[in-house]
């Protein structure tokens, strides 16, 4: 009985073993290169039906599936196998999953588990495993030229690609599947119009090749910097050994990945020796000027002062030097303008500032001759240039104090002088009256001088009120006086959207600067309603002007009629109005 139980165990146990089914995924590597491929097997120990693959998102399927079936004998065993093979290209870097593949055998449903793959930068040579259709390198290659292997720190470079391939192989498409990021360096991508087959020898063999992609580079860093592989996908017609009926070769249509090799740059710094102090990094051959579309105006009239610097270098990637003006002339913020061209040569053009500058007295104002530095590569040295001194005359407006610098009534302040009374006698002949004398010339000299005294009391009391007017009531007058000005520009340039609306800002910018000592950082809308606040300002006002504000920023994008202008300047007269009233 006991023998009977034994061997009813060991058979029941076999027949569990053998009804297990095994059903997973396999792959021939789980990193590779973005110019390789990749084999999935799905193997199952049992036949199965409704065989389902996964999506395969990241990767675009170059074969299958082909599937295969194993069954054999041994010593009585029965081992069985069948696998659906699939041949995988990545389309791009990064991290992705292999899904579950699914079948039904025998009734029930069976899932693989998901598998993770990683796809990382070229490689130097290309595995295609188990693919029959694979090139010779020689046949197909992409090529980084490089302009200069070891240039200076913000020196150009250019990077061009090109596809060679053999004569015997047509090129039908081409797509980008991985491009080199660059890192360390300022790069622009150069334009490539269409791709022309041209002809050309590749380590003395023939080739055809398509310029594939240009870049300028400036690097940003010295020392051994990398270039990584760029990696194409190319769909092309290869030649087999048969012919048509005509005689004509017989094409097979194909793809393959190729791939650039990693270069290395060697940058040089650029040298500490006779470094300018005002060395800002500008690299290149340059010239530098400066111009004022006025040479003379009245004070509170604005004018432009443009700060240029033109020529052949990195003109995006370094600062103009800042313009110094006398502290009587209101200087604002720059507007920046450029205008480069970029080439595979580098970047040729021009930049500049250009200040809006008002101002405030009259006088004849010296602009500071401006220094500027650069290194020049081809010279290997650094080069220093100068603007020419430029003198503005301002003729009418009030005149400053060369002490003080305030402004009374217009008029400079004359110091007084010992000798500036000179002319007035200070000696009389006249003699003394007697103290003798009648009650009647008492009273009619009383009766006489007292008119005479009021009059001059009345003149002296209107006298020193003129006179004691506060510096605050002098600042309003000054400052509405400056407003009225650039409003009446404003009002000129009424038909010019762009004028009018840069002439309305500065006037309510000038205003508030004169009327409550603001700086020019503290111009931002923020700013501008906290201290107006502060100063008991009502906050209709306040809101008006703000919208006068944006209204300045968007005609700067947007166009504007006739009448949201004139409707913008009455609306900017209305407030300030209000503002000096409060």
């Amino acid at each position: 009985m006991k023998k009977f139980i034994l061997i009813l165990s060991s058979i029941l146990f076999c027949s569990l073993t053998t009804a297990q089914v095994k059903f997973e995924a396999e792959v021939s590597k789980n990193r590779l290169g973005v110019n390789e491929n990749l084999r999935v097997d799905f193997k199952m120990n049992k036949d199965g039906d409704n065989f389902s693959p996964p999506n395969f998102n990241g990767f675009n399927i170059v074969g299958g599936p082909n599937q295969s079936v194993s069954n054999s004998w041994i010593n009585g065993t029965r081992t069985f196998s069948k696998t659906y093979s699939y041949f995988l290209s990545p389309v791009k870097r990064g991290r992705f999953t292999i899904g579950q593949a699914s079948i039904e055998i025998e009734g029930d449903i069976y899932k693989t588990s998901p598998v993770d793959i990683q796809v990382v930068e070229a490689v130097d040579s290309s595995a295609s495993p188990n693919n029959s259709e694979s090139l010779v390198d020689d046949d197909i290659q992409l090529v980084t030229e490089i302009s200069k292997r070891s240039p200076y720190l913000n020196e150009p470079i250019s990077v061009v690609y090109k596809l060679f391939f053999s004569p015997e192989i047509n090129v039908r498409n081409l797509g980008e599947i991985d491009s080199p990021e660059f890192k360390n360096f300022w790069s622009q991508k150069i334009d490539v119009p269409r791709l022309e087959i041209k002809r050309s020898s590749l380590n003395g063999k023939s080739y055809n090749y398509v310029t594939w992609k240009k870049t300028l580079l400036y690097p940003q860093k010295d020392g051994s910097l990398e270039i990584n592989p760029m990696t194409l996908d190319v769909s092309i017609d290869v030649p087999t050994n048969r012919r048509d009926f005509f005689g004509n070769i017989i094409y097979n249509q194909t793809s393959s990945k190729v791939s650039s090799k990693k270069q290395i740059i060697n940058v040089k710094p650029l040298p500490n020796e006779n470094r300018p102090d005002d060395f800002i990094g500008a690299v290149g051959n340059f010239d530098i000027s400066i111009s004022s579309n006025k040479s003379e105006l009245k004070a509170t009239e604005s004018f432009q002062l443009e700060l240029k610097v033109s020529g052949t270098g990195n003109l995006k990637l370094f600062s103009l030097p800042e313009i110094v003006v006398p502290s009587s002339l209101e200087k604002y913020d720059p507007e920046y303008t450029e205008n480069v061209k970029i080439g595979l040569s580098g970047m040729n053009g021009n930049i500049s500032n250009t200040y809006t500058i008002v101002p405030q007295f009259q006088g004849k104002y010296p602009i500071p001759i401006i220094k500027f530095s650069f290194f020049n590569p081809s010279l290997k040295k650094y080069v220093s240039i100068y603007t020419d001194e430029k003198i503005v005359d301002v003729y009418d407006g009030p005149i400053v104090s060369n002490k003080n610098e305030k402004i009374v009534n217009d008029k400079i302040n004359i110091p007084a002088n010992a000798l500036q009374f000179n002319f007035i006698d200070l000696y009389s002949d006249f003699q003394v009256i007697s103290e003798k004398q009648s009650n009647l010339d008492g009273i009619l000299g009383y009766l006489v001088g007292f008119p005479i005294i009021v009059i001059i009391l009345t003149f002296l009391y209107f006298r020193f009120a003129k006179d004691s007017m506060t510096t605050a009531e002098k600042n309003s007058k000054l400052s509405r006086k400056l407003a009225d000005s650039f409003l009446e520009i404003a009002k000129n340039d009424i038909n010019n959207t762009d004028l009018f609306y840069v002439s309305l800002e500065k006037a309510i910018f000038n205003f508030l600067k004169s009327r409550f000592d603001f700086q020019t950082s503290d111009f931002s809308k923020e700013n501008i309603k906290s201290k107006l606040s502060q100063k008991n300002i009502a906050e209709d006002t306040i809101v008006s002007l703000i919208e006068i504000l944006k209204s300045c920023e968007y005609a700067r994008y947007t166009p504007s009629s006739s009448n949201e202008m004139k409707n913008d300047y009455e609306k900017a007269v209305e407030i300030i109005y209000n503002i000096e009233k409060s």
